[in-house]
């Protein structure tokens, strides 16, 4: 396979791929959550830009690593979009401003599930050298 260089579009095939995510539910993705707009070229053909995958992630996360419902991302999206500060109005600064709040806010929950993990660990062990 062909190497692209970075920051170039991606086909729904490989973002499929890069996200573990089967095409259908990244099209299904599209149709529920309106600020995620990938590229549609002649025919219909997606091409997703760096900004797209990102969001992407972010709503891989919190559905599948947070366990959010559909209706609870797509509110958890909108809300760090209005604690952001005011809509932006260039849709295509958009994607790429929410998507950094919403990374950064998964991986400091993750963060903090890790730390609380840690600590458990931590009291399991100081636990068996007090005997």
């Amino acid at each position: 396979m062909v190497q692209k260089a970075p920051g170039a579009y991606q086909t729904i095939s490989e973002v499929s791929v890069q996200l573990d995510v089967p095409a259908h539910v990244l099209r299904f993705w599209e149709s529920k959550f309106s600020v995620l707009k990938p590229l549609k070229r002649s025919g219909g053909r997606r091409y997703y830009r760096t900004e797209d995958i990102q969001l992407l992630k972010s709503i891989k996360s919190l559905l599948y690593d947070e366990g959010y419902t559909i209706k609870g991302a797509q509110n958890s999206l909108k809300k760090r979009t209005s604690a952001s500060g005011s809509v932006q109005t260039n849709e295509a600064k958009q994607p790429s401003s929410l998507m950094r709040q919403s990374l950064a806010e998964a991986h400091l929950h993750k963060a903090e599930s890790l730390l609380e993990e840690a600590n458990k660990i931590v009291k399991t062990l100081l636990g068996h050298f007090d005997r």
